[in-house]
């Protein structure tokens, strides 16, 4: 019997009205299953949809169509029957960690409040809790009496981390985490992520921009695009042999550690700006912009099919057995 994915994401749709009667699709028709244990990372141009996405994965944002499903259970029933359930199962680590945490409650305060939300243990039973936190996330005792203004940026987000994991979640999704973040920083916090991966078996959704960190750490990737997936696997396996034209010119901007790949790195310089998500275009949505374009790409939405690299893509040379590369 296959094992029950920590999420499943069937058909998700969420439009967001505008003043002017047309609807922004946001996300526009997802499917994504996120095995347990796995760490996930979803990327993208800003405005594909995958903020939008992983706020609704956890009910931050309500969805016009689909479902999703924590654990094998429709998030509404989570919602409608055990939200407490629900929390203590999946976190949300946002992006701006100051915007998250309360400016005037002391670390202290701020992990304790969750514990004490859930009636979980006594005073005794909450402050070993907390000492348990801090020693996750690498922070000093010493930290408990301050604020969140008081902290580095770093240290800040390793609160908030902290905060996520009172609880003892199964399921972290975050946004965005490192990108507030001066670059000497992000290394440690890329770092404890995969360490709190390993010790606790979390489950991790990882939305991003910085591919060369997605690479380093995430297990499996999805690429979306004007609201859809194009292309998901094996992050390993979509790097080394992408098969979606968006996902090549996404990767031919990483930078290479080596100097003698980077001087001969060919990088892809897509035209035009990504269509409007209120006025998507006809048939595949990256056909105005892709340099392999033909007549059937305007008329046909390729649906997401088996690729070479064992995962899937959403184009068209890929159904028709060819690897076009750009």
């Amino acid at each position: 019997m296959p094992e029950t994915p920590a999420i499943d994401v069937s058909g998700v749709k969420v439009l967001f009205q505008t003043g002017g009667g047309r609807a922004v699709r946001a996300v526009d028709g997802v499917d994504l299953t996120v095995p347990a244990g796995v760490f996930h990372g979803i990327v993208g141009e800003s405005g594909c949809g995958k903020t939008t996405l992983a706020r609704a994965m956890i009910g931050l944002q309500a969805v016009n169509e689909g479902t999703i499903s924590i654990a094998g259970r429709p998030l509404k029933d989570w919602q409608a029957n055990d939200r407490k359930g629900l929390a203590r199962r999946v976190q949300f680590v946002f992006q701006d960690p100051l915007g998250s945490l309360s400016r005037r409650q002391s670390i202290q305060q701020s992990l304790e409040e969750p514990l004490v939300i859930h009636g979980m243990g006594n005073s005794a039973d909450r402050r070993r809790r907390i000492g348990e936190l801090l020693e996750l996330v690498g922070l000093p005792q010493t930290a408990l009496a301050r604020t969140p203004r008081s902290l580095s940026g770093g240290q800040r987000q390793r609160v908030a981390i902290a905060r996520a994991l009172a609880l003892e979640p199964s399921i972290l999704i975050c946004d965005e985490p490192l990108s507030a973040l001066d670059v000497s920083i992000r290394a440690q916090i890329v770092a404890l992520f995969a360490e709190l991966r390993h010790k606790l078996g979390l489950t991790i959704v990882m939305i991003a921009h910085d591919l060369a960190i997605v690479r380093e750490i995430c297990t499996s990737v999805s690429v979306m695009y004007l609201g859809r997936i194009a292309e998901a696997g094996v992050t390993e396996a979509v790097f080394a042999d992408a098969a979606h034209p968006y996902s090549q010119a996404l990767l031919s901007a990483v930078p290479s550690p080596d100097p003698i790949v980077e001087a001969t790195r060919r990088r892809v310089i897509l035209a035009g700006d990504p269509p409007s998500p209120s006025n998507p275009p006809s048939g595949c949505r990256f056909h105005t912009r892709c340099p392999l374009s033909f007549e059937r790409c305007s008329r046909e939405e390729p649906m997401l099919r088996p690729a070479p690299h064992g995962g899937i893509a959403a184009c068209h040379l890929v159904e028709s057995g060819v690897h076009g590369q750009i």
